[in-house]
């Protein structure tokens, strides 16, 4: 197996559904919802990317950075790198049926796991979905984050019960999908909080809690207000929203504000080590890659999860022996150019 064999064997599983374009910019499926895409014109995916492209790096060779760590440590658990599997789920309605929907989850959560991360899991209408991602997690010794839907505060608190039963590391909602209509048209009514229910369903767990979803300072504020472990900057990959920002234009602010008092996630647009390089330079403590490890899950299953962490691993290695960072705390914005 090697990640052009992942690819082909993923594009013909997708039928379409996912093109497996060589570069993965949201261009070739723009407003393909359900799909891949991103929602509307797709401007929202098409800036993830292309924000993250304009960030250029100092080059740097002497030095003594020739052994970088790029170990870390996430709610107590160590893990091998700062990159994570971030959540994605219904194979079905958004991938065409590529896989079995038990398959994807396995590939994501074992693959993540083989290479000394962890992976999340989705939600979605129906029980389905979030059920599979959590009985993974519990055949995986907890080693998972389920992720929420904004759901009515006692549903999300059921199905917070459920990722403790689990053991899962932690548990989050992604608050960004408080618009999705069709959740709401199937009688899976979901929608914004206050920053006091959020306190609420927070305090109902000793799990710790992620919102996932956040793109401004206020949001990044409220969150910490709402005594949250950890947030995630995300557009929800473009999907939600038409015409954001790209993820890595709001982080720097964001993490400014309120890195430290939270542990700061990010996606969007993330396609190599170097691309995690720029995320943690702009002020992330971990980054989260999901298309390409979507793509990796259907043409290759758990074993390619794990080569394309793998990849990425090594190529963040790389990128820190050339910009002189020995390690992640040494990664700051002195190696970029804007």
């Amino acid at each position: 197996m090697n990640i052009a064999a992942i690819r082909q064997t993923a594009k013909e599983r997708f039928k379409g559904t996912c093109r497996v374009c060589r570069v993965c910019d949201g261009r070739a499926c723009a407003g393909e919802m359900p799909g891949m895409g991103g929602t509307g014109t797709g401007s929202s995916f098409m800036a993830n990317v292309e924000a993250l492209a304009a960030i250029k790096l100092n080059l740097r060779t002497i030095h003594d950075a020739s052994e970088p760590d790029i170990s870390f440590e996430l709610f107590g658990y160590k893990l091998s790198m700062p990159i994570l599997a971030a959540p994605v789920a219904g194979v079905r309605l958004n991938m065409g049926g590529a896989v079995p929907e038990a398959d994807f989850v396995m590939a994501v959560i074992g693959g993540s796991k083989a290479a000394g991360s962890v992976g999340m899991t989705g939600d979605g209408p129906g029980p389905v979905l979030y059920n599979t991602g959590v009985d993974v997690i519990r055949a995986n010794g907890g080693r998972g984050i389920p992720i929420i839907k904004p759901r009515l505060a006692e549903e999300i608190v059921t199905r917070i019960r459920q990722a403790e039963e689990a053991g899962a590391w932690a548990v989050g909602v992604d608050v960004d999908a408080a618009g999705i209509i069709g959740m709401v048209r199937v009688g899976e009514p979901v929608g914004p909080k206050t920053v006091e229910a959020w306190r609420e369903i927070i305090a109902a767990t000793d799990l710790p809690f992620i919102l996932k979803g956040i793109m401004t300072v206020e949001d990044a504020k409220a969150s910490v207000e709402a005594g949250a472990a950890a947030i995630v900057v995300s557009n929800h990959g473009g999907r939600v929203l038409d015409h954001t920002l790209g993820t890595a234009d709001v982080l720097p602010e964001i993490a400014e504000a309120v890195k430290g008092d939270v542990f700061v996630l990010v996606d969007g647009g993330v396609r190599s080590g170097v691309d995690v390089l720029k995320m943690l330079a702009l002020g992330a403590n971990a980054v989260l890659a999901g298309r390409p490890l979507v793509i990796a899950a259907v043409g290759g299953g758990a074993e390619g999860v794990t080569m394309v962490l793998d990849q990425y691993a090594d190529q963040l290695r790389s990128a820190m022996i050339l910009t002189g960072c020995a390690s992640l705390d040494e990664i700051d914005r002195s190696i970029l150019v804007f």
